[in-house]
């Protein structure tokens, strides 16, 4: 039985009388999973969350990725998948035509429906060229998500002015994602110039006295300026996510301001 078969079989018991509304979503908020053996995909995450489960793919076996996500394709229609190189891309378009592959942000995703992109959009900075891929990943998660992204790279603090020069963008900004490597003073510096949330991603690009980004990790973590939020290192995807989630929050509580 699929999950839509189990929902759809809970809601017609409610229908008829058999269990009480109450009984139906505490229910629902178990249900449903299923067990590939390798994997238990949470086809019930889109309900709890607004959208699917997301696979990371660094690590796993080609052919369990391709049948995660053909589940959850034909589950959710929606699917996005993460660390996924060239190679396994290949392999995963050869089974499902229809998905995407972002070679630099290494996504492969599909989007069943999209939906028009309401809200304050989410900008995504980097410091360097070579935080590009990182920062892709951010972006691209959050354009899958639903939202309006929009990108400015190359603009550390080795020379501010090119940071300024942009800073339109910023006010305009609902919320800031900052992808930095080295020293990733980059976030500290936006963080205390704007009003809005700012969630700082840490790279591993540096030379070896930044130890694989911990050095940025440090820094950002230890950032004087308020409102400053910090992921995991090469996290772009836990950022875009976030950010996302900070969007879509925004847009209800105008909703809700609206319909008073």
């Amino acid at each position: 039985m699929t999950s839509k078969e189990r929902i759809r079989e809970l809601l017609g018991a409610v229908k008829r009388g058999k269990i009480t509304v109450e009984a139906a979503l505490k229910a629902l908020k178990k249900l449903p999973f299923e067990d590939l053996d390798f994997a238990h995909i949470d086809h019930h995450r889109t309900l709890r969350r607004g959208f699917p489960e997301v696979v990371l793919c660094e690590g796993k076996k080609a052919q369990h990725v391709v049948a995660i996500l053909k589940r959850i394709a034909d589950e959710q229609g929606t699917l996005l998948a993460t660390r996924v190189d060239r190679q396994m891309a290949e392999i995963i378009k050869e089974q499902i035509p229809e998905v995407h592959y972002h070679e630099v942000a290494r996504i492969i995703y599909r989007v069943q429906e999209r939906s028009p992109k309401r809200g304050p959009f989410i900008l995504v900075v980097s410091a360097g060229t070579s935080d590009i891929p990182v920062a892709e990943e951010a972006a691209v998660t959050a354009e899958v998500m639903g939202h309006r992204v929009e990108r400015l790279f190359d603009v550390g603090v080795a020379g501010l002015h090119r940071l300024l020069g942009h800073w339109g963008k910023f006010q305009r900004a609902g919320v800031i994602i900052v992808v930095a490597g080295m020293e990733g003073a980059l976030a500290s510096v936006v963080g205390g110039l704007v009003d809005k949330p700012v969630i700082a991603v840490p790279t591993s690009v540096g030379y070896g006295a930044s130890f694989g980004g911990l050095a940025a990790l440090l820094a950002m973590l230890n950032s004087c300026a308020a409102g400053v939020t910090v992921v995991n290192i090469d996290n772009g995807f836990g950022a875009g996510y976030a950010a996302s989630l900070m969007v879509s929050t925004k847009v209800r509580a105008a909703r809700r301001r609206k319909s008073r």
